[in-house]
């Protein structure tokens, strides 16, 4: 077991992994839907999806929309990527939801079962189960245009055409593998398994470096450039005219040699605030004892 946590919200009867970033989605009786990992405590994600207990969780196979049903006799699609409602939709008490391949929603209503299209969720197609059987799970079937239906007399299953993926990719899913490719495939995903803390929310960030936090010294060349853009802009400030006898030669001259040192100075003033940071970091070190000195944290320095 990698982890057991409490979610303090009482019993769930509604759990689905997203298939995109293995984060484990849980509905709850207070109309919320929590994610998450298995190395925290705390949840990545909680949203208020429904007024009542949610009945039923699916996720479409890209991983960016989530199907969530509740006793209000809602269907909501969300968008993972904002977090947002994108259509809302009448459905009745639906105790199943299930994503095909080609993302087309199935859902099951007593002993009713409705499959809207991928395009706009609009009506594709209805089944009614014969004799009132009532439906406890629908599920499509990979790779086949073929819908499970589990009732309470057992199971069936209907054709729903362009359901499934008519292309596969024989090195990530092959139905029709043999046994000896079997082996070499568990082989090959137990070699390749991430570790569990490697689950988040965006698995595009694994293998990215992280952007550092300190923000580089500039170099003594910049400071000079620096510093003599300031210089040669102080020089070309224009100054106001002013009345006769008020704008002196003199006067003009001094005005601009002041605008210089303020340039110069602010500079001066920057290099000294660093050396006084210094200065007083070692003197904190030397009070202490040079016993207790390899202990003095860099924090509270």
């Amino acid at each position: 077991m990698i982890g057991n946590y409490r979610s303090g919200l009482g019993r769930s009867d509604v759990l689905q992994l997203n298939p995109y970033n293995n984060v484990l989605a849980s509905g709850h009786s207070g109309g919320t839907v929590r994610m998450w990992k298995p190395t925290s405590q705390a949840q990545l994600v909680e949203m208020l999806c429904h007024r009542g207990p949610v009945t039923a969780i699916a996720f479409h196979p890209n991983g960016h929309l989530m199907a969530t049903a509740g006793t209000d006799k809602k269907l909501k699609i969300w968008d993972l990527r904002k977090y947002d409602v994108v259509q809302t939709l009448p459905a009745g008490l639906a105790k199943s939801i299930d994503f095909s391949q080609k993302g087309m929603l199935a859902t099951s209503t007593g002993s009713f079962v409705q499959v809207l299209d991928s395009q706009d969720y609009s009506r594709y197609m209805i089944h009614t189960m014969a004799k009132g059987y009532q439906i406890n799970k629908v599920l499509f079937r990979p790779y086949e245009d073929v819908l499970g239906i589990g009732h309470s007399s057992g199971l069936s299953s209907i054709l729903i055409p362009g359901s499934g993926e008519p292309n596969f990719d024989s090195w990530v899913a092959n139905p029709y593998e043999t046994v000896k490719q079997r082996r070499e495939t568990e082989v090959r995903v137990l070699l390749d398994k991430l570790p569990p803390e490697s689950i988040m929310l965006d698995p595009t960030q694994i293998g990215n470096l992280r952007n550092s936090r300190k923000k580089e010294k500039p170099a003594k060349e910049e400071i000079e450039a620096e510093k003599e853009a300031a210089v040669a802009a102080a020089k070309n400030v224009s100054l106001k005219k002013k009345t006769k006898g008020r704008r002196k030669p003199s006067k003009v001259a001094r005005k601009k040699q002041e605008g210089i040192e303020q340039a110069k100075r602010s500079f001066v003033e920057q290099n000294e605030d660093g050396v006084m940071k210094k200065k007083k970091k070692q003197k904190r070190v030397t009070d202490t004892s040079i016993a207790l000195q390899p202990f003095v944290s860099r924090k509270a320095t």
